[in-house]
């Protein structure tokens, strides 16, 4: 299964509560963090909603 970094980019303050419990459901909780998933549909649906806030490359 391929494998993708999402780093934190920018911060979830004035953000929706979704969005908030989204990043932390990733794992993500400060801004550089990064954190390594499978690429799967679940994971990539959560990214594409929080896409603004964070960068994501492939590993």
């Amino acid at each position: 299964m391929a494998k993708i970094k999402v780093k934190k980019v920018k911060s979830a303050i004035n953000r929706t509560l979704r969005q908030k419990r989204t990043l932390e459901a990733l794992g993500l909780k400060k801004i550089g963090q990064v954190v390594e998933h499978d690429a799967t549909p679940n994971i990539l649906g959560m990214v594409s909603k929080v896409s603004h806030l964070v960068s994501v490359e492939e590993a």
